[in-house]
């Protein structure tokens, strides 16, 4: 009896941690990949999804955060504005007006010319032969609208013409051609124009890469990653693409009013390509631009041209392409194994760290031109990781839970003030420590042949009602069972924090236990089996430390102070009393005085122990008042 018996598991606290079962991570983890695996293969290969909404959104902050720049010199609008309109009484212009103006434009010095008005059908003769004729005065390209097919793919990504409206034979025959079609996003916005279109005659050039070869008198050449103008090579998106890179606003590029041409006003556009387009309210075609609402469409594509001769065209290349989605496989990875692995918050933030400097990388790169997909990664990684960060959750409430029944469960075979201390603390007294407590020992009188009467049934009911009452007993004056010991218990104060009411709340404890088992052995009618109830208390110096083996280890009270309180039980015995404490613990609680004091005090032998002790002795119902 000279050591508690509080058994601590040695392993299911360890391993009862927040991490997820391996089997689960792994699934996450190959399920995250799958999913931006395929979102990346949908981005390189060109196929339009809602990711592009967003992408779109992030795009034009970027756009605007890069603020407006300036559109090369080399290009000038030539707007059918509403004072054209105005001034010719008349919608749309007459060839013959229309000669007039483009004659004015060569007279102003233009260098090439591009035509962004369908002129389809015929007009009178003489007009449109005056038409005609103006178009030969300049290097010049007409536009040609085509119907494209939205179902018929090609390997290259090329647009497929089913139908163009081109102008009349004539006009042609004095002009080249272009396709005028721009490709815009789900919100309306021009993004990109295709410098190429397949139709039943062969590949067809744009009507923007037309026009810098009327300009520069160059035949651009298709790369495979591009068109070479010269000796510098444009990339271009897939399908050859090419991606606009706004000026800012209406007007960005220099608009010139058709009024101003008509009525002799002086205008410089020497050496200069002029893009004639429609520019009137209610007439021609508006789109909604990062910059501007209602841009009119002969700015788009005097945007598309001034980009090829500028070289500022965004770079959407395969090669970017594939980055957007190395960048969206490794967010997603890294953002998956660290909710798996890591605590949560550092996880949290770790996943969030990563999406802003994909944010920021997109912000720099995009200041030289290129656009990566700043939506890829979220789209890519967000669902999984959210999805793993609420299986988690999940996981550990349900481990928090099982850990909480596993405490409650290990509360009910030793002390919960033990019990909480473990599980708060795994390593708690892997370093012995020496501390005063007090210790009290407390056994039955008679219980040998009680049990042998009641049966093995009926003797466990006897002793689980015994138990409770001392567990009662002892929680009310701040102590801890240390061990249940059939018809006894061996119980602490000061275990495991030493305080100074320890002596005064164990020697309190001695008498209200041994009233509290009377009482109830009384009310059982068992008074004649078990003859008394022995209570014994000392205190003095104990170590606590762990004992045992490394897989099954109990903490354990050692020393003289132990020893000496469980014999104090046989000197209970001998005296014929029922509550026996030490001199040290009544001097150490303060019963000093005369009310305190014992009926009866002697000088007791402690079997196995040299020194004799002074103790108290006290009958039952002998108690000091109040105690």
């Amino acid at each position: 009896m000279g050591r508690t018996a509080c058994h601590e598991p040695a392993e299911p606290l360890r391993t009862m941690t927040s991490a997820l079962p391996r089997w689960v991570a792994a699934i996450a983890l190959l399920s995250g990949l799958i999913w931006a695996g395929f979102l990346s293969q949908q981005h390189f290969a060109g196929k339009a999804s809602v990711i592009d909404r967003f992408e779109t959104v992030l795009l034009d902050l970027r756009i605007k955060l890069a603020g407006q720049r300036l559109a090369p010199k080399d290009i000038a609008i030539v707007a059918i504005d509403d004072r054209t309109v105005s001034e010719a009484g008349t919608y749309p212009l007459s060839r013959k007006t229309l000669a007039e103006l483009i004659m004015k434009i060569g007279e102003a010095g233009a260098a090439s010319l591009a035509v962004d008005i369908l002129l389809s059908g015929a007009s009178t003769e003489a007009d449109d032969a005056a038409l005609a004729a103006a178009l030969e005065t300049l290097p010049t390209v007409i536009a040609v609208a085509a119907e494209v097919s939205g179902t018929e793919q090609t390997a290259s990504a090329v647009p497929v013409v089913r139908e163009a409206l081109g102008p009349d034979a004539r006009f042609a025959k004095a002009a080249t051609e272009g396709l005028v079609n721009i490709v815009t996003d789900g919100g309306g916005t021009p993004r990109h124009i295709p410098a190429l279109f397949l139709s039943g005659s062969g590949l067809q050039p744009s009507f923007s890469l037309k026009a810098l070869e009327r300009f520069s008198g160059q035949t651009p050449s298709i790369t495979e990653a591009g068109v070479r103008i010269g000796v510098r090579e444009q990339p271009l998106d897939l399908g050859w693409h090419l991606a606009l890179n706004y000026y800012g606003p209406a007007g960005a590029i220099e608009t010139i009013s058709a009024a101003s041409l008509l009525n002799g006003d002086p205008v410089d556009l020497r050496g200069r390509l002029a893009v004639l387009g429609v520019t009137a309210t209610a007439v021609g075609d508006r789109f909604a631009t990062p910059f501007d609402p209602v841009m009119p469409g002969v700015e788009v594509q005097a945007t598309g041209i001034a980009n090829l001769l500028d070289g500022s065209a965004l770079m959407r290349t395969g090669a970017i392409r594939l980055a957007d989605a190395a960048a969206a496989l490794t967010i997603t990875l890294l953002g998956l194994a660290a909710v798996a692995f890591l605590p949560l918050a550092p996880a949290v933030i770790f996943y969030m760290a990563l999406l802003a400097g994909w944010l920021v990388l997109t912000m720099i790169l995009f200041g030289q031109g290129q656009w990566l997909n700043a939506a890829l990664p979220f789209a890519a990684s967000l669902p999984p990781v959210v999805a793993l960060l609420l299986l988690r959750q999940v996981f550990e409430r349900l481990r928090s839970q099982k850990l909480a029944r596993a405490r409650e469960e290990l509360s009910r075979f030793q002390s919960p003030k033990l019990a909480g201390r473990v599980a708060e603390d795994p390593t708690f007294l892997a370093v012995p420590k020496e501390q005063t407590a007090a210790m009290l020992f407390i056994d039955l009188s008679g219980y040998t042949g009680l049990s042998e009467a009641l049966g093995p049934v009926r003797t466990r009911d006897f002793l689980k009602d015994f138990h409770t009452i001392v567990v009662d007993v002892v929680s009310q004056c701040d102590g801890v069972v240390l061990d249940f010991m059939g018809d006894g218990a061996m119980l602490g104060f000061g275990v495991p924090d030493a305080s100074e009411d320890d002596p005064a709340n164990a020697a309190r404890c001695s008498f209200l236990l041994e009233r509290a088992v009377r009482d109830w052995i009384d009310d059982a009618g068992m008074g004649a089996r078990i003859s008394r109830v022995r209570v014994g208390a000392h205190a003095g110096p104990v170590v606590l430390s762990r004992l045992g083996h490394d897989s099954q280890q109990q903490i354990a009270a050692t020393g003289d102070c132990v020893n000496v309180a469980s014999r104090l039980l046989e000197v209970a015995k001998d005296h014929d009393a029922s509550v026996v404490l030490s001199s040290d613990l009544m001097r150490a609680a303060g019963m000093t005085g005369t009310e305190c004091a014992p009926p009866r005090q002697v000088t007791a032998a402690i079997r196995g122990r040299q020194q004799e002790l002074t103790v108290g002795l006290w009958r039952s119902g002998e108690y000091p008042p109040g105690f």
